[in-house]
């Protein structure tokens, strides 16, 4: 084969594998959300109180072209048929692709106004939520009906919900003062102990009481390369938490993938994800998919 032809086929062959490993990238960024589920049984729970359903949403990330709004309320949709008591939001709500088409967080958010739920719609902010204007992303969370937790907690049926800031704070006095006044809050709120926060970094300071904590912003790496791992994990502690479940003495953590993307509209071997959690009266036995 003359050494021309040879080269134009393999810059064709180039061109088409990368073309082909793009347009998987993208269908797996766009694809319906995994539902993954969990039971946890706590001996402190209340004797007369139901069992209760969270679902943990994280890093929706809306932002053209693998999360615009009308693909937000087909997500809204499929949690609905989950039928939570408690829709539970880790932060980043607004996007940071290179590519595309950035929203307004009241256009952004605005389909979460049709989450249903017996006890509520509760979330925490991201830092992309401080990038795009905390008070904006807050404003429009609270139009559209989710509660913002700042540092501070609530009782929702028998569960104490508290939120963690997702702002990153640059002194280590200012991550402690958030971090303790969500302490004291969820101190003074009667129910089993949930922590929210936008990342799984909060897993580990948080104190013995704090039963189960709920977290995002990892994306479970979103580029997951096989042989080699995730790119990147976006935690102070690597890859440690960068996915799923985790266990420390009496404390669970659950690491959602998250529903939108960072950067770039991909995903390789971390789909997006919804948890379905079920709080009920002694080990936590998770359910894979």
């Amino acid at each position: 084969m003359p050494r021309k032809r040879f080269w134009s086929r393999l810059t064709a062959a180039l061109f088409l594998g990368t073309v082909l490993i793009v347009a998987i990238g993208y269908a797996n960024a766009t694809a319906a959300p995994v539902v993954r589920r969990l039971n946890l049984q706590v001996s402190d729970y209340p004797a007369d109180a139901r069992p209760v359903r969270i679902v943990l949403l994280s890093d929706v990330h809306v932002h053209a072209p693998d999360m615009q709004p009308s693909r937000v309320t087909k997500i809204v949709d499929q949690i609905n048929a989950l039928r939570p008591d408690i829709v539970v939001a880790a932060g980043d709500f607004t996007g940071n692709n290179w590519i595309g088409r950035d929203y307004l967080p009241a256009e952004a958010i605005a389909p979460l106004k049709g989450l249903q739920t017996r006890l509520g719609a509760y979330a925490v902010l991201g830092n992309n939520d401080y990038q795009a204007g905390a008070g904006d992303v807050a404003r429009a969370l609270e139009s559209a009906g989710v509660r913002v937790l700042r540092n501070d907690a609530v009782a929702v049926g028998p569960v104490a919900l508290g939120g963690i800031d997702g702002r990153i704070h640059h002194s280590l006095a200012a991550w402690a003062a958030a971090r303790q006044a969500t302490y004291d809050a969820l101190e003074g709120t009667p129910g089993v102990q949930v922590l929210a926060a936008h990342r799984p970094d909060e897993f580990v300071p948080a104190p013995p009481s704090v039963r189960l904590v709920l977290a995002g912003h990892t994306h479970c790496g979103q580029i997951v390369i096989p042989f080699f791992g995730a790119l990147e994990s976006g935690s102070d502690y690597g890859m440690r938490y960068l996915c799923g479940v985790h266990r420390d003495g009496s404390k669970l953590l659950v690491v959602t993938a998250g529903l939108g993307t960072s950067h770039v509209p991909l995903r390789f071997g971390a789909p997006p994800d919804l948890w379905l959690l079920t709080i009920e009266g002694a080990a936590a036995v998770p359910v894979r998919n």
